[in-house]
C-alpha cells in the first residue's frame, strides 16, 4: 500500500461532497463547477488550502470569496499524514513550507491571514470552523482514497455542527465521471479517453477563476500565525536548497517560462534525460502552485507538435485520476485481477541493489542515483527502471511504487500507481506483457553519448562511449585502462537481461493460460 504524500496523502474511496444551507446538516451539495452561479450566500466562510498553494486562479478560493461575506484561510500540516512518512528527511515538506511563504504574504498584503495548524486535519477543521463561527468550509477536491476518507469525516462532523462543506474541482480539467464512454461507463484505455477528452474540451473548461480579484473579502485577524520550522514538524533539512528547486507561484512561473522556450520541440526532446526537454512542472502540478487550466490552455492554444504531445501528458494525468476514482482497487491491487496470481520472485537482495543503484546496468543505476539524490527522475527513466524491476527482476510492482512514493518530490498516488502498473503490464491500459525494455538498447538510444550516465556515475567517466552502456563487455585490460574494473569500481550485472526476459515471458504466459 502506498505511503501517504506530505500534507495530503493517498486515498481509496471517493468522498461525497456535503453541505447545503446552514441549519440543514447532511444535505448533499452539488459539485460547484459553474463560474456564474452561487446559490447559497454566507456571512463567514473558511477556505482550506491543501494541494492548491496559490491565490491566483484557485477555483475553491474563488467560490469561497464569491459566497458573500468574510473568508478565513487555513493550511493544516496534517499529522495523520506527516507522521506516517518513512523518514525525517523529506524534500516535499520543505517545498510546501517554502511555497506557503509567498502565499501567506499575498494574503496578508490583501488584508487577510493564513491560519497555520499542525494537527489532525479531520478533527482540526471542524474545530476551527466552529471557533470562527463560519457557516461553510470550502476546499478543492482531492481524489485519493485516504484524503477522501478524511473529507467524509470532516463533512460528517461539519454537518453535525450545521456547517456546510463544499469541495470544488480544481486540480484537473475533467474529474471522476465527467468523461465517459457512449455507454456511460468509465474509460479504462487511454487513447479513446483522450479522444473523448479532447472532444469535450471547450473554452469554458479552460477559463481561469479570478480569485485574486476578490481578496479584499479576506477576513482580518489580529493574531498572525508564523510558519513552523522543519524541526517543529518532526523533519530535518535535506539538500533541497542546493537543488535550487523553484517554489511557490513564482517558481512555477519561472519554470513555465523556461519550458515555453522549447515546448514546440517537446515531442523530439522529451525522451532524452541529458537535455532539458521536459517541463519540470510536475512538482508544481502536484502541489498546485500553478493552475492546470493555465497549462492546458497554453498547450491547447499553441497548435504545435510539441505542445500537442505535452497536452497528451496532461490528459494522462486526468486519466489516472479518473481511474483511481472509478477503480480504487488499482491503488494497491492489480487492475487486471488475473495478475494477482503472478508469482513474483521478490528477491530482497536484488531489490536493495535496485534501490541503491547497484544493478550493474548504467542507465538503471544513474536513474536511481538521480532519484535518491534529488527526488526527481526523468519520465523515460521511470519507465526503464520500472520495467527492469518488474520484468528483469520479477519484483512486485508495489515494492517499486512504495519506494517511489517515499522519494519522489512530485509523488501522486494516481499517476505513480498507474505508471507502475503500466510498466508491470498489470494495469488498465492495453500494455502487452511481452513488452520488456532492454536497458542496454534503451540507454544507447536515449543517452547515446552517455552524458546523463557520466553525470551520475563518475566512476564510468573514462569508459569509451561504445562500451558505456554495457561496461562488462570490456576486456579486463580495457577495464584497467579505463580505471573501472567491473566488480570492483562498478558492479557486474545482477541479472542477464536476455535470460530474465524469457523468464518473465514464461511467468506471464503461465498466468494468462490459467486465467
Amino acid at each position: 500500500m502506498a505511503k501517504a504524500s506530505p500534507a495530503q496523502g493517498s486515498a481509496r474511496q471517493p468522498a461525497r461532497r456535503s453541505g447545503g444551507a446552514p441549519g440543514k446538516p447532511g444535505k448533499p451539495a452539488a459539485r460547484i463547477n459553474d463560474l456564474d452561479a452561487i446559490r447559497v450566500k454566507y456571512d463567514k466562510t473558511l477556505f482550506w488550502f491543501r494541494r492548491d498553494l496559490r491565490h491566483v486562479d484557485n477555483a475553491g478560493l474563488y467560490r469561497a470569496l464569491k459566497s458573500g461575506g468574510q473568508v478565513y484561510c487555513v493550511f493544516v500540516f496534517d499529522t495523520e499524514i506527516l507522521d506516517a512518512l518513512s523518514k525525517p528527511h523529506d524534500r516535499r515538506v520543505e517545498f510546501i513550507l517554502e511555497s506557503l511563504k509567498p502565499l501567506r504574504t499575498a494574503l496578508r498584503q490583501a488584508g487577510g491571514e493564513l491560519i497555520m495548524r499542525h494537527a489532525r486535519a479531520r478533527t482540526e477543521i471542524p474545530k476551527l470552523a466552529q471557533s470562527l463561527g463560519v457557516q461553510a468550509v470550502f476546499t478543492n477536491e482531492d481524489y485519493e482514497p485516504v484524503t477522501n476518507a478524511r473529507d467524509r469525516q470532516v463533512r460528517h462532523d461539519l454537518d453535525l455542527l450545521g456547517i456546510a462543506f463544499h469541495a470544488v474541482k480544481d486540480q484537473v480539467i475533467f474529474a471522476r465521471d465527467e468523461v465517459l464512454t457512449q455507454a456511460g461507463k468509465p474509460f479504462s484505455v487511454f487513447t479513446p479517453y483522450k479522444n473523448a477528452w479532447l472532444k469535450k474540451l471547450g473554452p469554458f473548461y479552460l477559463r481561469p477563476y479570478p480569485s485574486a480579484d476578490y481578496l479584499h473579502k479576506l477576513a482580518r485577524l489580529e493574531k498572525q500565525d508564523e510558519l513552523p520550522a522543519l524541526e517543529d514538524l518532526g523533519f530535518a533539512p535535506t539538500n533541497f536548497r542546493e537543488l535550487k528547486i523553484g517554489t511557490g507561484m513564482e517558481g512555477a512561473a519561472d519554470t513555465l517560462d523556461v519550458f515555453l522556450d522549447h515546448i514546440d520541440r517537446y515531442h523530439d526532446t522529451r525522451d532524452y534525460p541529458a537535455v532539458r526537454g521536459v517541463s519540470y512542472l510536475s512538482v508544481h502540478n502536484r502541489f498546485g502552485t500553478v493552475s492546470i487550466r493555465k497549462l492546458a490552455g497554453l498547450a491547447h492554444g499553441r497548435r504545435s507538435s510539441g505542445a500537442d504531445t505535452w497536452l497528451s501528458e496532461l490528459i494522462w494525468r486526468d486519466f489516472h485520476f479518473q481511474i483511481l476514482h472509478n477503480f480504487p482497487h488499482s491503488a494497491e491491487f492489480c487492475f487486471k485481477p488475473e495478475y494477482e496470481g503472478l508469482q513474483w520472485r521478490n528477491n530482497e537482495a536484488e531489490f536493495r541493489a535496485w534501490c541503491e543503484a547497484r544493478t550493474g546496468y548504467p542507465i538503471i543505476d544513474a536513474a536511481m542515483r538521480q532519484l535518491n539524490s534529488s527526488g526527481y527522475m526523468h519520465n523515460r527513466l521511470r519507465m526503464i527502471v520500472a520495467s527492469f524491476l518488474t520484468k528483469d527482476l520479477l519484483v512486485d510492482w508495489r515494492w517499486g511504487e512504495r519506494y517511489f512514493a517515499a522519494r519522489l518530490n512530485d509523488y501522486d498516488l494516481a499517476a505513480n500507481a498507474g505508471g507502475w502498473q503500466w510498466a508491470a503490464s498489470t494495469g488498465c491500459d492495453a500494455q502487452p506483457y511481452f513488452r520488456i525494455f532492454n536497458p542496454v538498447t534503451q540507454s544507447e538510444r536515449f543517452d547515446p553519448q552517455g552524458k546523463f550516465i557520466r553525470r551520475y556515475l563518475p566512476e564510468l567517466a573514462r569508459i569509451p562511449d561504445k562500451f558505456l552502456h554495457a561496461p562488462w563487455t570490456l576486456s579486463p585490460l580495457e577495464q584497467q585502462a579505463a580505471g573501472c574494473v567491473i566488480g570492483r569500481e562498478y558492479p557486474a550485472p545482477i541479472v542477464d537481461h536476455a535470460g530474465a526476459r524469457e523468464r518473465a515471458l514464461d511467468l506471464f504466459k503461465t498466468v494468462r493460460e490459467a486465467a
